[in-house]
């Protein structure tokens, strides 16, 4: 365990994201019927609105809104779709609640109308690969941008997963998804990356990625870790469904604190703000590293 760097990511329209002084909970509200952990709990915009405040009050310093399910085997949703699903629930959050909104989305004209509602963090599971325009989008807004690890659409990440040294090639592919985002426009201070466990990975890959976050880290920009419900838990507790996946989720969430994760993105907000206060006071054992200049 190695002391953790502080950042300041600026957002639009409000005080920067402080990253490193505690860990940030990142709550997830899928606005589907299909999510692989939650399909349909909050597909209703009136319900998803409700459990977004719940959200807050349980202790989530972001809300992280996503309208297409993105599970292995996944169809692609037109944007069309995706914006009647996200974009009520986005602008009604962003009135009533106090935290940054993200919009989970990789397509262009979803993230540049989500902005345009409030969201001020565009969470993209490709990388800035799937759509040209998005790295424009998200510099035109002025957001956050949250770039996370993967290889190919849902339908065949799976083929994709073929590594000879799985950890190494996430960090150099991470970099390049910097690289793309700079050359849009995107400034670095305000990048974040995903090592997107369960994407393009096998169990063996996403657990040997959370072990070496720290080599991830070394890049220098905060890390974000999504290991809420995934099935490479499976491996260590057996085949069990999403829902009965969330003590193993609290001990990946406590090795990615403890391994310098920034913000975790879970389902179950009131008891991961419990399981990362812990770890955190770990952390504070070894004490922060102040980020030199990069933001």
């Amino acid at each position: 365990m190695h002391p953790r760097r502080r950042f300041a990511i600026p957002l639009p329209n409000r005080a920067p994201l402080a990253l490193g002084e505690r860990t940030l909970v990142m709550g997830i509200l899928n606005v589907t019927p299909d999510s692989f952990a939650d399909g349909g709990l909050h597909f209703d915009e009136d319900a998803a609105v409700t459990a977004g405040i719940r959200m807050v009050e349980d202790g989530a310093d972001i809300i992280d809104v996503g309208g297409e399910s993105t599970r292995p085997g996944a169809e692609t949703l037109p944007a069309e779709a995706e914006m009647r699903r996200v974009l009520p629930v986005v602008e009604r959050l962003a009135r009533e609640v106090d935290v940054p909104i993200s919009i989970d989305t990789y397509k262009a004209v979803v993230a540049r109308e989500a902005c345009a509602r409030g969201a001020a963090i565009v969470n993209d599971i490709s990388g800035l690969l799937f759509d040209g325009a998005l790295g424009a989008a998200i510099a035109e807004a002025g957001a956050a941008a949250i770039l996370m690890h993967n290889r190919g659409h849902s339908k065949d990440m799976y083929r994709e997963a073929v590594y000879a040294d799985v950890v190494g090639e996430v960090a150099r592919e991470l970099e390049g998804a910097v690289e793309r985002a700079v050359a849009a426009g995107v400034p670095r201070e305000r990048i974040v990356l995903d090592p997107g466990f369960g994407f393009a990975k096998r169990a063996e890959h996403s657990y040997a990625v959370l072990a070496g976050l720290e080599r991830i880290a070394a890049i220098g920009r905060p890390i974000l870790s999504g290991p809420s419900r995934k099935s490479f838990l499976k491996r260590a507790i057996g085949d069990r469904p999403p829902a009965s996946r969330d003590w193993a989720t609290a001990a990946a969430v406590t090795a990615s604190v403890l391994l310098g994760a920034h913000i975790v993105r879970v389902h179950r907000v009131r008891e991961m703000v419990d399981v990362v206060r812990v770890a955190d006071r770990l952390t504070q054992e070894v004490g922060p590293v102040a980020d030199p200049g990069q933001g």
